[in-house]
Formats: C-alpha cells, structure tokens, sequence
C-alpha cells in the first residue's frame, strides 16, 4: 500500500483525524511516517520577516508529541517543524513529497466551501493540483 507517509499538520481542529488517518494507514502496510508543520511567515516590505504567530518551541512539542504517539503505536515516525514563506507551504509540502518519495500525503481541511477556498487559497486544494501522488483530504 503506502510505504511512507508525509502528513502535514497545521494544529487546526481536524489534525487528530489526520494523524488517526496516518497511523491507520501506517499500521496497515507497515510504512513509516513525516509529521510535517510549516510556519507561514510574512515579508513586509522594509520589515522583512515577519515572527510566526506561533512560537517555534510551541509547534515543535506539538509535532514531537504526535511522532510520540506514532511510534507508541509500532511505526517509525519523523517530525519536520520549518519555516516558510507565506503562500507557499502548498508547494513546499509538495516538494517534500517528492524528496521523501511519500506514496500519500495526508492533510486537513477547514471545510471552507469551494468559493472560500477559491477566494482564500486553500493549501489543501494547492497541494491536490500541485501534487503528482494521492492526497487524502480529512475533514
């Protein structure tokens, strides 16, 4: 089935579906896991970067904790936690993907309607055009 997983968490709401999904689809063909965050951050101009509203500390417990309970589970996980410019985490997970020779990636949805993520860029409706392997979208 999968061999490697890359699931790209972003903290929302549906993230403990979305590592519920990896690990369902881990235990079942033995393959191993990338937890993958990326913190969006600005360019303003004369600024320059912008901090992430997030504190990289803070996402990187986050991201340890849910490789934890992968690997509590019997699959061998990783966790990534980067920066990133701001609109461009879709192609960056895609990159990744691609660099990891992922068989799926798996993320959430906000369950923004098609106009919203039109008008909003969806990451996840990015990453479904940009990617050259299945995405699983969880809701």
């Amino acid at each position: 089935m999968y061999d490697k997983l890359l699931v790209a968490v972003d903290h929302s709401i549906v993230t403990e579906r979305m590592l519920g999904a990896a690990r369902d689809l881990a235990l079942l063909s033995k393959g191993e896991v990338w937890v993958l965050h990326l913190h969006e951050r600005e360019i303003l101009p004369r600024a320059g970067l912008v901090p992430a509203a997030e504190p990289a500390d803070e996402a990187r417990a986050e991201v340890d904790a849910m490789t934890e309970e992968l690997t509590a589970a019997g699959i061998k996980a990783h966790g990534v936690v980067r920066n990133t410019i701001f609109g461009y985490a879709a192609s960056e997970i895609v990159e990744d993907a691609k660099n990891l020779d992922v068989g799926v990636i798996i993320m959430g949805s906000r369950g923004l309607t098609d106009l919203a993520g039109l008008l909003l860029g969806s990451t996840a409706h990015k990453v479904i055009h940009l990617a050259d392997r299945p995405v699983l979208v969880v809701r």
